[in-house]
């Protein structure tokens, strides 16, 4: 069904149409500098295609909200956990509902780490639901940035491996990605590259018209035009509007945002107190103290945990003289030690633990060091994370002492803390001679259900020079350790999770 959206007027040609069911084949990008009307043209798209397909909105200042009053798209607040964005995402795929993701009041890192958690369960939703989803993401650049800024290298990787998966991937899995950007110099180019259709506003710098006339076949002299465009015009191509460049003023739209731009207002006339009015302090300030809080130390490596460790109880083993009674009792580091090891093996004894948030994780180890009372500090939520890795993998005794597992922990240290795991279970199968581990098992380990996301993973590693895959005449899988010199035994990629098989045993 062929379905045309009224977008406004064409200069000289009458109404510019969008043909949406090629915009959901082909994608958007549009760009424009701030006060080039970016969000009204994402608005009157989402308003002209509101009945005829499903709509998600990642909206990180909150001004989309309104389309709900309207035409009935559900508010997802986002001040919530990782995981249950994820689930509400695959359930807004299940059943077919408009919403808009409010991205308001949350940190550029909050902000990305949620949609990437949103959008990876749109990403990764049950083929049986599949159905056509225009997902507009505006502001692209604060979830795709061309550099790293200021925001963790983990929160970029995992907003940016989104926005990858629905500019490149998504297509076959329903979702149509609609990005709007200020800057195209400041988008990652795998990202902008991956649409076909374009809507171009103004621009000034000469970096950001030098891209956006390549993107439209246009020479350099051309680019001189988007200077001069007012607010609410755009130069369109692509299949679904215009095989050659189109100028298109866009039309009205029937909601409004809640922020609106700045308009001059006449000053108040001056008071004869004003300066009681601003050196004086009003109690109620009192109650709403200014808090800074410093940034967060950076996490130990592995290494400086086990090397922590070692002095703790070589300092427990030592005859030193005692130091004077405290009034407190004093702490056996190496108990201590003993008692954390066992809430880790007790924690990761859960079969869902896989599955689980590492926030979530933390507060089952916080709530379990209470009733086990463990003495002291618990350990801090970077540190948690080093044992965890380490706990997934639980190598024993003799393993643990070898020169080859110490070497694997320092490869380790050069991964961030979601993959450290699964590349440390895969190297105790190399060091025992075990077989490489299923596709369901990485998964589990990397916590997904999806097999394909562990062959990936996979990929990443052979890339990074960490490992090298190669399969045997019976289609079984190696991986060998140039590093370490040693290689797991063949394994199935498509036999079924070690742990299920465990369990199964048991029972």
């Amino acid at each position: 069904m062929q379905v045309a959206i009224d977008m406004g007027e064409s200069r000289g040609t009458g109404p510019a149409h969008m043909d949406l069911e090629e915009l959901l084949a082909t994608r958007l990008l549009v760009q424009g500098n701030s006060g080039s009307g970016k969000s009204h043209l994402l608005r009157r798209l989402l308003e002209q295609s509101a009945q005829w397909v499903q709509q998600c909105i990642i909206d990180p200042e909150g001004d989309f909200v309104t389309l709900s009053e309207r035409y009935g798209h559900l508010v997802v607040d986002a001040t919530r956990t990782e995981n249950e964005l994820t689930r509400i995402a695959a359930r807004v795929r299940q059943h077919r509902v408009s919403v808009v993701l409010n991205l308001e009041g949350l940190d550029v890192e909050q902000q990305m780490r949620a949609a990437a958690a949103f959008l990876g369960g749109m990403f990764d939703a049950d083929r049986d639901y599949w159905y056509p989803v225009l997902v507009v993401v505006d502001e692209a650049q604060l979830f795709a940035p061309a550099a790293a800024g200021e925001v963790s290298d983990e929160a970029r990787k995992l907003s940016l491996g989104a926005m990858t998966n629905l500019m490149c991937r998504g297509r076959k899995r329903g979702l149509a990605g609609v990005i709007a950007t200020q800057r195209l110099a400041k988008l990652a180019k795998n990202v902008a590259a991956e649409a076909s259709n374009f809507l171009m506003g103004r621009t000034f710098l000469d970096i950001d018209m030098a891209r956006a006339a390549d993107l439209l076949g246009m020479d350099r002299r051309q680019a001189e035009q988007f200077r001069d465009l007012a607010r609410g015009h755009f130069v369109a191509l692509g299949p679904a509007i215009s095989r050659r460049p189109l100028p298109v003023v866009i039309g009205p739209v029937e909601t409004s945002a809640r922020s609106t731009s700045p308009k001059l207002t006449p000053l108040p006339e001056a008071p004869a107190d004003a300066a009681d009015l601003i050196f004086t302090q009003d109690p109620e300030e009192l109650a709403r103290p200014v808090v800074r809080r410093p940034p967060p130390p950076p996490p130990p490596s592995t290494n400086e945990l086990l090397a922590q460790v070692a002095e703790a109880r070589a300092r427990a083993r030592s005859d030193a003289p005692s130091e004077p009674a405290s009034l407190f009792p004093e702490i056996d580091e190496a108990e201590r030690e003993a008692m954390i090891q066992a809430v880790m093996a007790e924690l990761m004894s859960d079969p869902d633990a896989g599955f689980r948030t590492t926030a979530v994780l933390y507060q089952d180890f916080l709530v379990r060091c209470r009733i086990r009372r463990v003495p002291g500090e618990p350990p801090a939520l970077p540190a948690f994370k080093r044992l965890l890795a380490v706990a997934r993998v639980a190598p024993d005794e003799e393993i643990a002492s070898s020169d080859g597992w110490q070497q694997a922990l320092t490869l380790s240290e050069t991964l961030t803390d979601d993959v450290q795991g699964v590349f440390l279970v895969i190297a105790q199968a190399a060091l025992t001679g075990q077989p490489c581990p299923s596709d369901a098992t990485l998964a589990r380990l990397y916590g997904t259900h999806s097999s394909s996301r562990a062959r990936r993973l996979l990929t990443w590693f052979e890339e990074r020079g960490l490992i090298v895959l190669r399969t045997d005449f019976r289609g079984a899988r190696i991986a060998a350790f140039p590093d370490l010199g040693v290689e797991t035994a063949p394994g199935d990629p498509n036999g079924p999770d070690a742990l299920v098989e465990e369990r199964g045993a048991a029972e």
